[in-house]
């Protein structure tokens, strides 16, 4: 009997392809095709082989080259082949504000087999990169995560006086574009506008780059620092711990330093 075609909907992670899981970099290496999104890093597309088939799909804010409806056909016919592994590619997890779910009820609505293999996802990477905890003894008891688009840009319907909890952290996702709305939102519902916030660009990777300031001063400073998406938003006194927690950056530069050393004794 002929083996049936199998897809796996595989999270990378927010960048860093040292945040693969072992599975996800195993499928890298054996897939026959490959579907990838914007959001999978350039390194993690590196560490594909040669010769194996692969296909953008990406999205981006009010940009979407190939509809949603038509990556869910592309898997379908993908997946009716036989004996084949298709990897749908996703960054971070594909069950976190990544439309996952949408594309294993389509699948699944027609009979194809295939299996999810959870990623890291970037509320969590990115803060973490960024030294700032999700959760901190006597700072914060919980996580609000939430997305910062609507589908067709409608307008956020969100319940802002539940969010405007001092005592947990929100993260938000694809929220660039509504971040003045949703730091009035916040202000307005009751959360003090000093209330330290961050905005983490490019999170986990070597082009990181954070935005710390007051829920107050954030979308003014975010407009000074030029920040572009992706980005990840963070809300709550955790965030007053990232000087504190900041191993990232000073690990990339020790690295750097390391590397022009060897360069120049190299020379």
């Amino acid at each position: 009997m002929a083996m049936q075609a199998k897809i796996y909907l595989v999270g990378t992670g927010p960048g860093d392809p040292d945040l693969l899981t072992i599975k996800a970099h195993r499928l890298l290496q054996t897939a026959d095709v490959i579907v990838y999104d914007r959001l999978v890093s350039d390194e993690i597309i590196e560490h594909i082989p040669h010769g194996i088939s692969r296909i953008y799909v990406g999205k981006e804010s009010g940009r979407h080259p190939v509809p949603q409806d038509e990556i869910n056909k592309l898997l379908a016919a993908l997946g009716t082949g036989k004996d084949r592994t298709i990897v749908r590619l996703k960054g971070g997890d594909p069950f976190v504000f990544g439309r996952g779910s949408e594309e294993a009820i389509y699948l699944a609505e027609r009979g194809i087999a295939f299996e999810v293999v959870p990623g890291i996802t970037a509320a969590v990477a990115c803060t973490a990169y960024a030294g700032i905890p999700l959760t901190h003894r006597g700072m914060s008891r919980g996580v609000h995560i939430i997305t910062g688009h609507c589908l067709e840009n409608e307008p956020l319907e969100l319940d802002w006086q539940r969010l405007a909890d001092p005592d947990r952290t929100i993260v938000v996702y694809m929220g660039l574009a509504n971040l003045e709305q949703i730091c009035h939102k916040l202000i307005e519902a009751g959360l003090s506008p000093e209330t330290p916030a961050a905005v983490i660009e490019n999170g986990t990777t070597m082009q990181q780059r954070r935005c710390i300031a007051t829920l107050h001063h954030l979308p003014d400073q975010v407009l000074q620092y030029k920040m572009k998406a992706p980005v990840m938003i963070v809300i709550g006194r955790v965030v007053s711990l990232a000087g504190r927690l900041d191993w990232f950056v000073s690990s990339y530069e020790e690295q750097n330093s390391r590397l022009h050393k060897e360069q120049g004794a190299n020379a």
